[in-house]
């Protein structure tokens, strides 16, 4: 249960951690990084921005499947190795996820996510007595 509460927590994290880049892209905008209308300024990125910034947002959208899964598993004490190895599969391919999405490599991209998304059901599948 350790490993998947750890695996919780990364996850929960992990949007804070993608906007570390999409802060600095921001950042070395004409201007440098708009606090009061930072929404707006994302809307003009491009390139290496507009990536991080999906990738950022990707981030939480990952979490609203992956939170309910992983604590699915603890709430119906279904926490074996099928689960741990599903949890620390997820933050493994979000996390290649991330480096994908900001060096451009749509196709591994669209395999990593399809990964973290499987192990997101594959906890919930595991959840049910």
């Amino acid at each position: 249960m350790t490993i998947i509460l750890v695996c919780l927590l990364i996850a929960a994290l992990m949007p804070i951690l993608a906007k570390v880049p999409l802060a600095v892209a921001m950042n070395k905008e004409p201007g440098g990084y708009d606090n009061c209308y930072p929404r707006e300024q994302l809307k003009n990125l491009t390139g290496f921005g507009a990536r991080a910034a999906a990738a950022h947002a990707n981030c939480f959208e990952a979490l609203i499947l992956f939170a309910p899964g992983a604590l699915a598993v603890i709430a119906t004490q279904s926490t074996g190795h099928l689960a741990e190895y599903s949890a620390i599969l997820f933050i493994a391919a979000r996390i290649g996820y991330l480096c994908a999405y900001w060096f451009n490599l749509h196709a591994l991209r669209s395999i990593l996510w399809a990964i973290g998304y499987l192990a997101s059901l594959a906890l919930i599948w595991l959840a049910i007595p």
